[in-house]
């Protein structure tokens, strides 16, 4: 197996699921998201998004 990586820099409902319907559509699935917030924000600034997918021979 191997992991995808996905950056998102506009944190967003409508944008995190274009892109779990994105990826998951190519046949990888989710692992995980992280969030990356400000210290003066509860608000996230950018996630990250970890996929699984069949390592390319």
């Amino acid at each position: 197996m191997a992991y995808k990586v996905i950056e998102i820099s506009t944190v967003t409902d409508e944008e995190i699921e274009k892109r779990l319907n994105e990826w998951t559509g190519q046949g990888y699935i989710f692992e995980s998201i992280h969030f990356v917030t400000a210290e003066s924000s509860r608000r996230p600034k950018m996630a990250f998004m970890f996929f699984l997918g069949k390592e390319k021979s």
